[in-house]
């Protein structure tokens, strides 16, 4: 189980990296932050940017924010420990997001 902040930081953004592969665009990528959004242009609904998901140190926690299936809301998870579970639970939103933007076309 990893607790330290920084430790858990870099493991997160180690999940998310792939995806700036996969057509999301990377606007924040320092030590204590890193964020993911999409831009591309969706006429119907006149949006030119939709967020993915971002990691960032807080002051006493890692504030993991992702978008909802949806794509209109954004969660957010307060991290302070970080096991296999809590890693697996991030994996399968990640995948789900993604699932659900790469079939609305919102990437």
């Amino acid at each position: 189980m990893k607790t330290d902040y920084i430790e858990i930081f870099q493991t997160i953004r180690a999940e998310l990296q792939p995806y700036a592969a996969l057509g999301f665009t990377n606007r924040t990528n320092s030590e204590s932050e890193y964020d993911l959004w999409s831009e591309k242009n969706i006429k119907e609904d006149n949006v030119i940017e939709r967020f993915f998901a971002s990691i960032k140190i807080e002051e006493d926690h890692v504030c993991f924010r992702y978008s909802t299936i949806t794509g209109d809301d954004q969660l957010q998870e307060r991290i302070t420990k970080l096991d296999d579970v809590s890693k697996m639970k991030i994996d399968d939103i990640l995948s789900a997001t993604y699932k659900t933007f790469k079939e609305t076309e919102w990437v």
